[in-house]
């Protein structure tokens, strides 16, 4: 019998900002609408790591909800659609941010705002999880190795702090951890989730677990299709555009990280 299968589902800003870090309001409503008819169990990321621990099995094919970087849209459009159905989030915070605006290169402009933690200290009391995002929305493949370990653990203690519960989980900031860094996250954290597109499994790598990228699938029937299990052609051919603009933008192949000078 093949593993169970999980789709974690990326979201950044729920706005009409533009850009592929922003989905209408709208087209957010429906996808959460979709996803609640099609009767799809919605797990959260502490249920993932339990049935990898032993504990209840997961269903034959469930959703989790991720969120990038904390932004004020979750708590204003996306938490009160996503409450109503009875759906648990997780949203991964860069610490220095909280209670101020993007300012990480690759960021919209404006700056999207972010939210306080007052504001995050009550939606966890809500039933919403929170993750890491290091502290400063750094490329950790960019960074030596003791600023990338202090990335890691100086996020966690304060978002400990500041919730007084144990933070489990991480996100890379742009999906970037190549190998010594996914090694320093699993010193930290119990589970990592990246960019790859891809459904992940209660056997996959704790430490680099795919996501379904929701920007791809604003087009509502695309996206009932893909909750049907009749998608799985098009994610194989947005993989594929994937790659080939990797190679392009990175024709070495080549990892920046600790590159000898």
């Amino acid at each position: 019998m093949p593993p169970p299968v999980i789709d974690i589902l990326m979201y950044h800003s729920i706005s009409n900002r533009g850009g592929a870090t922003s989905i209408t309001p709208e087209v957010f409503l429906s996808q959460v609408d979709a996803l609640a008819q099609s009767g799809l169990p919605v797990i959260t990321m502490d249920d993932l790591l339990a049935a990898r621990r032993g504990g209840p099995a997961l269903p034959d094919r469930s959703i989790i909800l991720t969120f990038d970087d904390g932004f004020r849209d979750f708590l204003d459009t996306a938490w009160p659609v996503l409450s109503r159905h009875g759906f648990r989030p997780i949203v991964y915070l860069p610490t220095a941010h909280v209670g101020r605006a993007e300012r990480w290169a690759g960021g919209a402009e404006p700056p999207r705002a972010l939210m306080s933690w007052a504001e995050i200290r009550a939606l966890a009391a809500e039933g919403v999880l929170f993750g890491s995002h290091t502290v400063s929305h750094a490329d950790l493949d960019l960074l030596d190795g003791d600023a990338s370990m202090a990335e890691l653990i100086v996020s966690r203690r304060k978002l400990e702090d500041i919730l007084d519960r144990p933070v489990r989980h991480f996100a890379p900031p742009y999906g970037r951890a190549g190998p010594e860094v996914r090694s320093q996250i699993a010193q930290v954290y119990e589970t990592s989730v990246g960019t790859r597109l891809g459904q992940a499994t209660a056997k996959s790598d704790p430490f680099d677990l795919p996501r379904i990228e929701m920007f791809y699938f604003t087009d509502l029937s695309r996206w009932r299709d893909w909750l049907a299990g009749k998608g799985k052609a098009y994610l194989v051919l947005r993989r594929g555009l994937r790659a080939i603009r990797h190679a392009v933008l990175h024709p070495s192949g080549a990892n920046p990280r600790r590159t000898p000078s």
